[in-house]
């Protein structure tokens, strides 16, 4: 087994201490309220002079680029400020009431919730707007107004410009300087120079944690990886629905199809692709395709359902073999899985009383320690699914643990979404410490003004560089903070963990390049 070390991670752990520094002088800004940080300050000269992306860790104030830029921009017109979602839109609106002296009559905050007629009066009068993307873009091809006066437009999670994003067509429209701004560009070259192009981005600025200008803000995070093994009827269940994967696998295999991976090491992603590839291909030998289907049909719930044995335990695994048979006609690739004996085996035992992934008393354990040790502490447990969630939420409240529930909008079936107004409420109780607890849906990685925390909990690896990145981010902004990732061992958290450190290895060289373009035309 591959040996995983601290520094494979971009989050660092350092004891240098931030040294006494002046602060910004500027009309338009507070006396004595917003620190002079030197590589801040260069970031921004250089974002004036040109459309920039500025990739900067969590927590070293991109924000606070952002509002030195706009700064300067005011004198020559307006500023548009955007951001994905609502929380981090009015982030920086709380940002910008608290470090100038702009009247709240000159700052005006857009979302869809304010009548589109209240927005066109509203943008005729600030100086700043603060607005999500999908409603700016809704008014500027209603006509109620245009960028012409604007002489900056800010770009907050600027990886998003891609595709269909509102960023893409908003950026079109923009006649003054573009500022993007970034934590986790992601380790595509390509994808990345889609948004250098869609954004008309000529400048880069970016730093890693261990840059000699930055370094000393860090306060880094401790990460820490714990393991558990599956067994008893979880580990049989397991090995069943193992069993049976690698045997349709491979028949897909005999019929010429996923032959350039041995079947061990086929992914849902690869899985995914064969459907999408057979559906285009119909219409010659029927027969044959269809039989294809259903191979892959049936591999890929089994995939699903061993991924839910192994890294959630018997209670999501047993909702999703439910939620198949309570869908009404089955087809016949999931008839060939719930008809199968070693399937049906499978779901008998996790049917066992008392069945639960060892994670759970894992989690609960790191819990109590952390709370025996620090009584007032913050925590955010990440967990990919939400059937996962609620079980969590049930076992910490049975532990005498006040723990939260935080999941996005969405309603599946009978498990219902929170809005905005119950989203907030909850983070307003999780940063009063009601309760110490977030047990947290990919909603929080992202885009919410959530307080730093003491520790952050992975309950399953996530493969993708910038989810972790973001996570991880939660914590380790004012103090030392910890991560703790959850790992079953053998199992497709081992897989996702070596594919989110991969990727992560990968996007720190690619940050490097990025730097190494600073100021070169034609990127």
């Amino acid at each position: 087994m591959r040996q995983l070390r601290l520094e494979d991670f971009a989050a660092e752990v350092t004891e240098e201490e931030a040294p006494e520094e002046g602060y910004v002088e500027h009309p338009l800004l507070r006396e004595r309220t917003l620190q002079a940080r030197e590589y801040q300050l260069s970031i921004a000269e250089a974002a004036k002079r040109a459309n920039t992306l500025v990739v900067l860790p969590t927590g070293l104030g991109k924000t606070i680029v952002a509002l030195l830029v706009a700064l300067d921009a005011l004198s020559r017109g307006k500023v548009l400020v955007l951001a994905p979602t609502k929380p981090l839109v009015e982030q920086h609106y709380r940002s910008f009431r608290r470090f100038t002296k702009l009247r709240e009559e000159e700052m005006a905050l857009f979302t869809g919730e304010v009548p589109p007629e209240k927005r066109a009066t509203a943008w005729e009068r600030a100086r700043v707007i603060f607005a999500t993307p999908q409603t700016v873009l809704n008014d500027l091809e209603a006509g109620r107004y245009d960028l012409d006066r604007v002489a900056l437009v800010v770009f907050d999670e600027a990886h998003r410009a891609v595709g269909e994003y509102a960023y893409v067509k908003i950026a079109q429209q923009c006649r003054g300087r573009i500022l993007g701004l970034t934590a986790s560009p992601g380790g595509d070259r390509e994808k990345i120079r889609e948004v250098l192009r869609n954004l008309r981005i000529s400048r880069v600025e970016a730093r890693l944690p261990g840059d000699r200008d930055v370094r000393r803000y860090v306060k880094g995070i401790k990460i820490r990886w714990h393991r558990v093994r599956l067994s008893g009827e979880l580990g049989e269940a397991a090995e069943l629905l193992r069993d049976f994967l690698e045997e349709k696998l491979v028949k897909l295999q005999r019929m010429g199809f996923l032959s350039h991976k041995r079947a061990r090491h086929i992914s849902k992603k690869d899985i995914i692709e064969l459907g999408s590839r057979i559906r285009g291909r119909l219409g010659g030998r029927r027969g044959y395709l269809f039989s294809a289907l259903m191979l892959q049909s049936a591999t890929l719930h089994a995939f699903n359902l061993l991924e839910l044995v192994e890294t959630q335990g018997a209670g999501p695994a047993l909702a999703y073999a439910e939620r198949l048979r309570g869908k009404g006609e089955l087809s016949r690739g999931e008839r060939l899985l719930l008809s199968d004996p070693r399937v049906e085996r499978a779901l008998e035992l996790l049917q066992s009383a008392g069945v639960e992934h060892p994670k759970l008393e894992a989690l609960v354990e790191l819990v109590r320690r952390q709370l025996r040790e620090k009584p007032d502490s913050l925590i955010i447990v990440f967990v990919q699914y939400r059937d996962t969630i609620a079980r969590v939420v049930e076992r910490l409240r049975s532990e005498g643990i006040p723990a939260l529930r935080f999941v996005g909008q969405a309603s599946r079936g009978e498990e219902r979404g929170m809005s905005q107004r119950a989203q907030s409420e909850v983070l307003q109780r999780f940063s009063r410490g009601e309760a110490r607890v977030l047990v947290a849906s990919s909603v929080a990685e992202e885009g919410l003004d959530i307080p730093s925390v003491d520790l952050v909990v992975f309950y399953e690896p996530v493969p993708s560089e910038i989810r972790a990145i973001q996570r991880r981010g939660r914590t380790g902004r004012g103090v030392l903070g910890e991560v703790v990732i959850l790992i079953a061992e053998g199992t497709k958290d081992e897989a996702y963990l070596y594919a989110e450190l991969a990727r992560e290895r990968k996007m720190r060289r690619f940050v490097r390049w990025l730097s190494s373009l600073a100021g070169q035309k034609g990127l």
